[in-house]
Parts: structure tokens; C-alpha cells; sequence
């Protein structure tokens, strides 16, 4: 029996070896024929053709990122669409300084950015020379972003074609690859641009998301589909309002009570533009029908002090005269430098200057409140009425240390004023958006020394007190209705500026204020006041003391 198992196990591991070695023989052939067949003509034509397809679509790819764009003008709006390849698609706006919105519009390869860029200033002064264009500025808005992306699409398809072309023919060097090439990219760019088409989603619209800056907007500019719905109404309305205008000069003429001279220096006061860019053309009409001489401007001529803001100080000089600036607690001081690069434009900031015999002083917010990311001297974090206080004794220190009669103070907030009583005649402000006009409480008496009237008999007057100097406040309402916040309410905020007028002895004669009103007050309105015609304001009492 152990004579016969063993030639048996002989005989299967035989077998085994020789099946082994016969499929070893067979894997060998069969891999030798695998390497021929690729290295046939069907091998190189399989390899020529996948090198012709990732060709092609890198060549489209390069296309699209350094080609795909477009300039488009949306009504007022200069505006860059372009495209790039994505995984998840979507739509981005960009709209500085606020940030970014995102929308989820299609699926697919592309990705479209829509970057809005700055007001044109001929389109936008077109729409106020003819009202009736903004009625129909919305629906021209929505075709001329349909006809830029139908450009951008043509544009974007010609052109990665075009880049897959030249990319193809540089390393084939041969016709028929080359064109292949060619149909590969334009079978990848339509395709991509069929998917994002096939998904779109119209409604996303009503879901966006915001970066940047827009995430605080529920909080700096209120309510967003508020402030919409009241747009619709505000812009039916601007038709009217814009067309009054001509009231207002027609009406100057009719004014019995006041007739300016020729030696009269006429001042505008503005305040609170806000990054309104309707403003510069309303401050221009008024500065060239009112023969203006100077532009006087409290502050807060921005939103949120960004960087991005400063280009909106750029429309200065197209004013045209003098325009003395004193800085707002929404004003950084990035806005305050890019007003003093100006050529027509004067910062004071504790500091003196004179404009047409008048010697004005001034003094910016120390406050910086709307945006953290701007650095400043003083944040709104650790600034208060003691602090606005402060800044207006500073300002007071300086008109004492004056050589000259200070006939003009500008501040921004009111709450800086006091500290001027007395020492000039007018203080000009902003801040709270509404127009007001009083007399400030006189400078507290100073407190008697005890020990000096013991000491000292106190001699018998034979002239009367000096009488102290009546200081005038004018706070202006918002020359740029509030920005975006106008909108919030019921009725926007008015646009509001005024016209001073000073005889030869730099004294303030008269004032006119001028009003554009809202939404249900189409109309413009135009008051002339004369100093000295009405009874003037009673001072009261400083709270910190009895009149002196």
C-alpha cells in the first residue's frame, strides 16, 4: 500500500507543475500579444485619441479662465461677468463694500461671477435728466443681464474652442488632431453650459447667501424686503420730485424778504451723503443755479468707512468750488485722506482755514462706529458724551488760540457744540438727520472765589458787562436722504441741504432750506429765512449753571 500511494503523489505534483508552468506560458503569450496589439495601429490610435480629449479639454479650460468675461452696463452700473470651471456651479454677486452674494442658480461646471463695479456718472446723470427712464430702468435691467450672459455664453464657447485649437495644433501639428481637439472642447464648453441651463433654478433668488459685510446689513440698513418694497414706490415718485426741481428757482425770484447783494459770499451746507449717489448731482445744480461760492460738508459721507467707499470721494472736484470737510462718525479716516487728496478739497480736523474772508474751524467725530475693520484714533467702543465733549473743548481751544475772529465752526454730532458758546457766531452740524435751528444755552458764569472777594473789596462798575456773543446752531438734515436706510420707512428720508448767506462783514443775512421729499411729498420744497425778520429762539439756561 505505501508502495502504491507514492508514485501517485508523484504523478499529481506533476501535474500541478506542469499546469502551472503551461498557464505561465500562456499569460506570458497572452501579455506579449496585449503589448503588440498596443503597440499596433488600434493601440495608437486608442492613445492618440485620449491624448486628443485631454487636449482639447485643457485647452478649453485655459480658455475659459483667461477669456471668459464680459463687460456689461446694468442702468446706472458698470458690470464684469465672468465664468470658471466649478464642481457645484452656482452665481456669485459681488458688490463692494457691502460683500458677496451667492445664489444657489444651477448646477454643473461653471460657475458665473457677477462683479458690480462703479456708478457710470454720464448714465446715471441721464436718469436724472430724464425722470421718466427710471420708471423703465428695471425691466431694461433684467434684459441687458440676459443679453450678457447670452455674449458671455457665445463668447465663452468661441473662445475655449479657439485656446483648444491653438493648444492642439502647437503640439500635434496636424490637421485632423487638431480639429478633433477642437470638437472636444466644443462638445465639453456646451455641454457644460446645456447642464447649467437644464438646472437652473429661477427661485434662488429668493435664497441667497451673503459674505462679507452683507451679513451685518439686517442690522445697518434695516429690513432688505422693506427697504425694496418702499424702492418701488420711492422710484415712482422720483419722476415728480425730480421735475419740481425747477420750482425752487423759479420761487427765489418771488422772495421779497431778502435780496442778496453783490458782495454776498454764499456757503451750501450738506451732510449725512451717506454713499448716495444722487447727491454729487444734486449738490452741482444747486452750487451752479445758486452762484455758490464754497460747499461746507459735516460729515458721514459714507456708510462704513471701508476702503472700498473711497473712490466716492473722487466726484469732489467735480463741484467745482472750495469744499471744506470735517469727518463723521461713519467716515474713517481712510475716507478723510482720500477727501484731502482732493484738489478742491480742505479737512479740518482741529485746524483753521479761510474761505472768501469767512475764517472757518473744525473738527472731525472723534467716534468711529459702523466698521471694525477699519483702524481709527477712537472707536465707537470707548466713545461717548465725554468724549464728544472733549473734542469740541479742543475745537474751542483753538478758536481762542485763533489769531483771527472765527466766523464758522463745523462739527459733526450737536453734542459737540456747546463747548463753542459764545465764542462764535455759527456752528454748523449734522448727525441727526433732520433739519433744526436754535440759539445755544450761553457759557455757564464762573464760580466766585470766596477767598479772593474777602481779600479784595470789590470795586463799584461804571460800565456795563461785555455782553456775550449769541451762537447760533444749525444742524442739517441728510443731503443723501440717510443712503439706504432712507428707504426703511414708511416715507424715505427727505434730501435736505441749505444755502447761507454772509453780507461783507462775514455775518450771517439769511438762509435758504431746501427739501426733496419722499415717497407722498413729490414736490420740492424751498424756505427763505432772513435773520432778525422772525423772533430769534430764547436761550436757555446752561444746565451746568445760570447765564451769564
Amino acid at each position: 500500500m505505501t508502495a502504491s500511494t507514492g508514485p501517485a503523489w508523484r504523478r499529481r505534483s506533476d501535474s500541478a507543475l506542469r499546469f502551472a508552468s503551461s498557464a505561465s506560458r500562456m499569460l506570458v503569450g497572452s501579455m506579449r500579444a496585449t503589448w503588440r496589439v498596443l503597440r499596433g495601429k488600434w493601440g495608437r490610435r486608442i492613445g492618440t485619441g485620449v491624448a486628443v480629449g485631454l487636449i482639447g479639454v485643457i485647452g478649453a479650460m485655459i480658455g475659459v479662465m483667461l477669456f471668459a468675461h464680459a463687460s456689461i452696463n446694468v442702468g446706472p452700473f458698470s458690470a464684469e461677468m465672468s465664468v470658471r470651471p466649478s464642481v457645484h456651479g452656482g452665481t456669485e454677486v459681488d458688490i463692494p463694500p457691502l460683500g458677496s452674494l451667492h445664489l444657489d442658480s444651477h448646477r454643473g461646471p461653471l460657475h458665473l461671477k457677477v462683479a458690480l463695479g462703479s456708478l457710470d456718472q454720464s448714465r446715471t446723470e441721464a436718469l436724472f435728466d430724464n425722470p421718466a427712464a427710471i420708471s423703465t430702468a428695471g425691466d431694461r435691467a433684467v434684459d441687458e443681464v440676459v443679453a450678457g450672459v447670452t455674449r458671455l455664453g457665445l463668447r465663452t464657447l468661441g473662445l475655449g474652442v479657439l485656446s483648444a485649437l491653438i493648444l492642439s495644433a502647437l503640439i500635434f501639428r496636424d490637421v485632423r488632431r487638431t480639429a478633433a481637439a477642437g470638437v472636444t472642447a466644443l462638445v465639453v464648453t456646451g455641454g457644460s453650459f446645456g447642464v447649467a441651463a437644464a438646472t437652473l433654478r429661477p427661485d434662488a433668488i429668493s435664497e441667497p447667501r451673503y459674505e462679507g459685510l452683507l451679513v451685518n446689513a439686517p442690522a445697518v440698513v434695516g429690513d432688505a424686503r422693506r427697504i425694496a418694497d418702499n424702492y418701488g414706490r420711492y422710484a415712482e415718485q422720483l419722476q415728480t420730485i425730480v421735475s419740481n426741481v425747477s420750482r425752487v428757482y423759479s420761487t427765489i425770484a418771488t422772495l421779497p424778504v431778502y435780496e442778496p447783494a453783490g458782495n454776498t459770499t454764499r456757503l451750501l451746507h450738506v451732510s449725512d451723503l451717506h454713499l448716495n449717489p444722487s447727491s454729487w448731482g444734486l449738490i452741482r445744480t444747486v452750487v451752479e443755479t445758486f452762484e455758490i461760492d464754497a460747499v461746507i460738508d459735516t460729515g458721514d459721507m459714507v456708510d462704513w468707512g471701508s476702503g472700498a467707499e473711497t473712490q466716492y470721494a473722487s466726484q469732489i472736484p467735480s463741484v467745482q468750488v472750495p469744499y471744506i470737510y470735517v469727518r463723521g462718525n461713519h467716515d474713517s479716516t481712510a475716507i478723510q485722506a482720500a477727501v484731502a487728496r482732493q484738489r478742491n478739497a480742505v479737512v479740518l480736523d482741529n485746524a483753521v482755514t479761510t474761505v472768501d474772508g469767512l475764517t472757518i474751524a473744525g473738527i472731525g467725530d472723534p467716534q468711529f462706529t459702523p466698521d471694525k475693520s477699519e483702524t481709527n484714533e477712537a472707536t465707537g467702543d470707548d466713545a461717548g458724551p465725554e468724549l464728544l465733549t472733549a473734542a469740541g473743548e479742543a475745537l474751542a481751544s483753538t478758536v481762542r488760540q485763533s489769531k483771527n475772529k472765527i466766523d464758522i465752526a463745523l462739527v459733526h454730532d450737536p453734542a459737540m457744540a456747546q463747548p463753542l458758546s459764545g465764542l462764535v457766531p455759527l456752528v454748523l452740524a449734522g448727525h441727526k438727520h433732520q433739519r433744526s435751528v436754535s440759539i445755544l444755552p450761553p457759557p455757564a458764569a464762573p464760580a466766585p472765589d470766596p477767598s479772593a472777594s474777602a481779600a479784595v473789596s470789590p470795586a463799584p462798575s461804571t460800565a456795563a458787562a461785555e455782553p456775550l456773543m449769541t451762537t447760533r446752531l444749525m444742524i442739517e438734515g441728510s443731503t443723501g436722504g440717510a443712503g439706504l436706510r432712507g428707504l426703511e420707512n414708511e416715507e424715505p428720508t427727505p434730501l435736505a441741504l441749505s444755502v447761507l448767506y454772509f453780507d461783507e462783514l462775514n455775518e450771517l443775512k439769511a438762509y435758504d432750506d431746501i427739501q426733496l421729499g419722499g415717497t407722498g411729498q413729490s414736490n420740492v420744497e424751498m424756505q427763505r429765512n432772513v435773520i432778525g425778520l422772525a423772533p430769534e429762539e430764547t436761550p436757555s439756561p446752561s444746565p451746568s449753571g445760570s447765564a451769564g
